[in-house]
């Protein structure tokens, strides 16, 4: 397996999808690296010479990737949070930022569903019991 910027790299796809393996790197940014670096991007990775590697790994030095990249990230968030944007508050709740609906949806955001409300009678009759007994 070949190894750009600290991540394996599938050796039986072709090199334009092997390379959005890489964070930060998604299917138009591995379209600019391989024409950077004169690459084919239908040549597979396995076919990949040493000096292609490192034409590939020189190109991506230019755009942040991986850990970079998730740095930066977090930092404009925190700075959103700090200057308590409504987008900063949005993140700090956990909750959707860019307008989406949540009353809904939004379930991978907001959890699994709690019902609020209408309780059964005989679930009422037991609390009101257990209220009593503890008098």
């Amino acid at each position: 397996m070949v190894r750009i910027v600290g991540i394996e790299i599938p050796d039986k796809k072709k090199i334009k999808f092997a390379l959005t393996y890489i964070y930060g790197i998604g299917p138009s940014k591995a379209d600019a690296v391989l024409e950077k670096a004169k690459i084919d991007p239908n040549k597979r990775t396995k076919d990949l010479t040493e000096e292609d590697i490192s034409l590939i790994q020189k190109a991506i030095e230019a755009y942040p990737t991986e850990g970079a990249l998730r740095k930066i990230i977090s930092e404009n968030i925190k700075r959103l949070r700090q200057i308590g944007s409504y987008r900063g508050y949005r993140h700090a709740a956990r909750l959707p930022v860019r307008g989406q609906r949540t009353r809904s949806n939004a379930r991978t955001k907001r959890g699994k569903r709690v019902t609020i409300g209408a309780m059964k009678k005989d679930i009422l009759q037991k609390i009101e019991d257990t209220k009593k007994e503890t008098k």
